[in-house]
């Protein structure tokens, strides 16, 4: 029984090793590459992204807000909006966005910005490099990790703000002409989706309410990046896991033969 004890724990001192010195570098690279091809979608890794320019229209019901934009990267460059707004009678209100002063998408620019330190984390593995034990590779792992699901997060959970924010926001001085100052318009995003949000505020026997309104379009190279993080995010997630298990061995650490590691 003593011998085969020795033998399960060579073998599993032998794969330890492999994993660290030959498949986390694999997997690192392999996410490496992922990770860049979704870096080309966002102007915080790429160049690309911000020279591409691709227009869409966002429309509900005809009595729902309408606009057409061109979206460049984490950018609305331009804007054709229409509004219909109830008073004592249905008003109709237009204004644009302009090239020299556009709507910035606070959601995508923070998500670019977290994708590309998991990529810098990435690279910062030398591919020579040695690793000489799981914490040292779950440590990197971590970060990895955290970059990646902070990223996914910035573009499926939206900011929430208050209406005041809403109306005092830098974007709302984008518009020309200005709405009235009861009218205030956000786009957000939401997972694959960019959101037109319109929200007017009444008064209602000296109460303050808002009514609101949306629109929406899906938007193909948000799904893209999606996709990708989700599959980076697995990739990591598994190789985790795996040098997770080898962790409760405290005794492992290459180079280190043991004849019977105890799991702690």
């Amino acid at each position: 029984m003593a011998d085969c004890e020795k033998e399960e724990a060579q073998n599993l001192q032998l794969e330890f090793e492999w994993v660290l010195r030959k498949e986390v570098h694999a997997v690192v690279s392999q996410l490496h590459a992922i990770l860049v091809e979704c870096g080309r979608r966002f102007p915080a890794c790429s160049n690309d992204a911000s020279h591409r320019q691709e227009k869409f229209m966002l429309s509900a019901l005809p009595e729902q807000p309408k606009c057409v934009i061109t979206l460049a990267g984490d950018s609305i460059t331009h804007a054709e909006i229409n509004l219909r707004v109830q008073r004592q009678q249905v008003v109709t209100y237009r204004t644009t966005i302009q090239a020299e002063s556009p709507w910035r998408l606070q959601q995508i620019q923070d998500a670019g910005n977290h994708l590309q330190q998991a990529i810098v984390h990435t690279e910062a593995i030398d591919k020579d490099y040695m690793f000489k034990s799981s914490e040292e590779v779950l440590y990197i792992l971590g970060n990895i990790l955290g970059a990646l699901q902070r990223a996914r997060t910035s573009l499926i959970v939206p900011r929430k703000k208050t209406i005041d924010d809403l109306m005092r926001s830098r974007n709302m001085k984008s518009l020309v002409p200005n709405l009235p100052e009861d009218l205030a318009i956000s786009f957000y995003v939401q997972s694959h989706k960019l959101v037109f949000a319109v929200y007017q505020l009444t008064n209602v026997q000296g109460t303050m309410k808002f009514d609101t309104h949306q629109a929406e379009c899906s938007i193909p190279w948000l799904n893209e990046a999606l996709v990708l993080l989700t599959v980076a995010l697995q990739l990591c997630q598994q190789l985790k896991d795996k040098i997770g298990v080898f962790s409760q061995y405290k005794d492992f650490t290459v180079g280190m033969r043991v004849a019977s590691p105890v799991p702690q």
